[in-house]
């Protein structure tokens, strides 16, 4: 039985935001897979509340952290 591929931890940085109750610039957030969000130019990102959300792509910067830093950041979460 084959098994699915498991997908890569993606981060991202804030870079700008309208809503900074939901964003923080400067921030570092976990990206979700989203492959129709990102035809549309969006990125389904883990906000400050905690939920899955699609913001413009413009809001952040993919950032590529070594796998000790990524797994820090999910145990900080």
């Amino acid at each position: 039985m084959p098994t699915r591929p498991k997908h890569k931890r993606q981060f991202a940085i804030c870079i700008r935001s309208d809503d900074p109750d939901l964003l923080t610039p400067r921030r570092v957030y976990e990206v979700l897979a989203d492959e129709s969000a990102a035809k549309s130019k969006y990125v389904r990102v883990i906000d400050n509340e905690g939920e899955d959300y699609l913001y413009p792509a413009a809001y952040f910067m993919l950032v590529d952290f070594p796998p000790a830093i990524q797994q820090a950041l999910l145990q900080a979460s």
